[in-house]
């Protein structure tokens, strides 16, 4: 469930009359996302994705944000931009928060990914990543290498209560990882997505229709991006089993847009470790404080510690 803040409809219509597309039709609450309230949003001139920022995303984030969002539109990119009011503001306050108006995209996102589609999503990366090449803005990853060690610190012995013995298995994961962590001038950074497993990627058929959700977007490595989502759609949903031929897919179709580095390749599994270790310890946060009762339906954080030990293996993407 992810609509926290109700919009009465007599609200939203006046709120459409700032803007150039028609008059209010129907609205829906999407349930699909944790991080936002989202409408699907009818008018007599076309459907648009309505967006509340909840506490998560923070105000003054936004312009970054949506500066990205324009960038990548203006570069034919298939991403969804702001829509401007008649005055060409972008960022707007709704029932007291921040909110946007979203050009909708056409497309489903796939739960079971074939290779086909693996292979257009990661071309979808590769294209992004050319894209944002001159992109002159930059955004500190708030949930960056920087921040591993003080969230598992935050967790502490309460991750056994996930599971027995999991707290010393965690610590032995982030020595690891921050022992080796590339420097900061190492490997080439840009704005990234950050985020993008495949809820995040809107498909028709074979082809890629959307790049959404962008709250996560930051400046960091750019290979950390492409291994953030070989961690997301090359796995089963408990990250137990590889599916070589989806991830070898993914990685394909980003070389056939964007090429990687001989230090980004090398550096791959250890940035598909650090991916893993960061899903690991934000599911797990949120594992041991959110309310049983919440909407929010809480992600196993253990299908991430299942995930970080196969790319600690021999031949991770085999």
């Amino acid at each position: 469930m992810a609509v926290y803040t109700q919009v009465p409809a007599e609200t939203l219509a006046a709120f459409l009359q700032r803007f150039d597309v028609g008059e209010l039709v129907s609205a829906k609450g999407i349930a699909e996302g944790v991080e936002n309230s989202n409408y699907l949003v009818e008018t007599t001139g076309g459907r648009f994705i309505l967006t509340l920022y909840e506490k998560r995303v923070a105000a003054n984030d936004l312009p970054f944000f949506m500066a990205l969002l324009d960038h990548l539109a203006d570069q034919g990119q298939p991403v969804p931009p702001a829509i401007p009011d008649r005055k060409g503001r972008e960022i707007h306050e709704l029932c007291d928060r921040p909110a946007c108006l979203i050009k909708f995209l056409p497309g489903v996102s796939v739960s079971h990914p074939t290779p086909a589609q693996a292979r257009s999503a990661g071309a979808a990366m590769g294209g992004m990543h050319d894209a944002l090449t001159d992109f002159g803005r930059d955004r500190h990853n708030s949930m960056g290498v920087e921040s591993w060690k003080p969230l598992f610190q935050k967790c502490g012995d309460d991750l056994d209560r996930i599971r027995p013995g999991l707290h010393a298995e965690a610590a032995a994961m982030v020595e690891e990882v921050l022992s080796g962590w590339p420097a900061a001038d190492a490997l080439p950074r840009a704005a990234i997505h950050a985020d993008l497993f495949p809820d995040n990627v809107l498909m028709l058929g074979d082809t890629v229709t959307g790049l959404i959700d962008f709250y996560f977007a930051c400046t960091d490595f750019r290979a950390y991006d492409l291994a953030v989502m070989h961690t997301a759609w090359a796995f089963d949903a408990s990250g137990e089993t590889l599916h070589a031929n989806i991830g070898n897919a993914l990685l394909d179709g980003y070389r056939s847009r964007f090429a990687l580095s001989e230090a980004e390749r090398e550096a791959l599994p250890l940035l598909a470790r650090g991916a893993c270790l960061r899903f690991f310890l934000s599911r797990a946060w949120d594992w041991l404080n959110t309310p049983a009762d919440a909407l929010v339906t809480r992600k196993d954080p253990i299908a991430y510690l299942n995930r970080y030990h196969r790319y600690a293996a021999a031949n991770p993407f085999a």
